[in-house]
């Protein structure tokens, strides 16, 4: 696998941030941007001309990520040429598919045939009931595949979110890559390193991802109580305080994010579904855990490469990570690097949403404010 990674800011020219062999001839070009780069007509133009050949599939972030290194207002393209695996793209727009399980349905059949390792993802950000997408990709998912990606994101604004392939589209859209052949390697992990504080909740009425009321109460009431003097930047101010969410108390919980508050329905609109029936509680931050948690989705990437270097790591963090650790957002990365090592060469983005099993061999899942990490290399 030959990687080379360059960096487009309003600073300066584009520059060369990394390179691993000798990439010419570049299968994929993976690019994280804030929105209004993918919105220009002179970003398209000048990475066609530098890639010719590659498929150009691009996501808008709330920042982007680099060797150990977080920017904002960037752009960040990972070319990649392989030398034994072979890619396909499908894309699809949500409306067309009419809802975001159908749209994951879709994908995986356009993608399905022999030789099939992985799915990679990129989704609309705001659109899209991340659950349902999950649960639709999933349920196509020919056995012993492994699958990952994200939600896109637009910073702290939640207006308007990009994915596009070759070229920019407006439309609400998900795309999906397929690798193919025996030889690629790929490592999956991601976990969190929130606190829980308050009461745990039965939420007593919803549907899909919008919370109308927990224990018999207005949603919106309860999450004001709580954050106080932040429940004035919500939607915002809510990316400090998800909710964890499980069947029963027994089972390990996910965490949700809030996309969107409805003042006058008192609801909670949140990036996957939150079903009628099941417990939630409201989660902090923990400076220390959020980087723990870092090192621990890296920890678990390793343990599926069998002692083999990761040749590209693909880190995606929430941007609710991002707004809690400011200044130490960096950490984060820096402890991924430690135990990667120095071999692999970083790329990702943060986001409304991730997608990835907490390990390999367990079930994928819609993640909000985790650190997931999507390792590749060839055997």
């Amino acid at each position: 696998m030959q990687i080379a990674q360059l960096l487009w800011t309003r600073q300066a020219d584009p520059v060369e941030i990394a390179r691993r062999g000798d990439c010419r001839a570049p299968q994929l070009v993976l690019v994280f941007a804030a929105p209004a780069w993918l919105r220009e007509a002179a970003t398209w133009r000048e990475l066609q001309q530098r890639f010719p050949t590659a498929t150009i599939v691009a996501g808008s972030t709330a920042g982007e990520i680099y060797d150990a290194r977080v920017v904002d207002d960037s752009l960040v393209a990972t070319a990649v040429q392989f030398d034994k695996t072979t890619l396909r793209q499908a894309t699809i727009s949500l409306a067309e598919a009419g809802s975001s399980r159908r749209a994951g349905e879709a994908l995986i059949e356009q993608l399905s045939s022999p030789g099939l390792a992985h799915v990679f993802v990129l989704s609309d950000g705001l659109k899209v009931n991340g659950s349902e997408l999950v649960a639709g990709l999933r349920d196509r998912l020919p056995e012993g595949v492994g699958l990952s990606g994200g939600l896109c994101a637009d910073g702290p604004r939640f207006e308007q979110t990009h994915v596009c392939v070759d070229r920019f589209d407006a439309d609400a859209r998900v795309v999906a890559l397929g690798f193919y052949g025996k030889d690629l390697r790929t490592g999956l992990g991601s976990l969190g390193g929130w606190d829980s504080f308050g009461p745990e909740r039965r939420v007593t009425r919803a549907v899909g991802n919008v919370v109308y009321e927990l224990d018999g109460k207005p949603a919106l009431d309860l999450y004001e109580q709580y954050l106080g003097e932040h429940a004035t930047g919500l939607p915002a101010s809510g990316l400090l305080f998800p909710l964890m969410v499980r069947a029963d108390r027994n089972q390990d919980g996910i965490v949700r994010t809030i996309l969107a508050v409805d003042g006058i329905a008192r609801s909670l609109t949140f990036a996957g579904d939150v079903p009628t029936g099941h417990f939630a509680r409201l989660m902090r931050a923990n400076f220390d855990r959020l980087v723990e948690g870092a090192a621990g989705a890296a920890h678990n990437c390793r343990e599926t490469l069998a002692g083999q270097d990761p040749e590209l790591a693909i880190l995606i963090s929430c941007v609710g990570r991002k707004l809690v650790l400011k200044q130490r957002i960096e950490e984060e990365v820096e402890a991924v690097q430690r135990v990667l090592g120095a071999s692999p060469v970083l790329a990702g983005f943060y986001s409304y949403g991730e997608i990835s099993p907490f390990a390999s061999a367990a079930r994928c899942e819609l993640h909000n404010q985790t650190m997931t990490i999507t390792t590749f290399s060839e055997h």
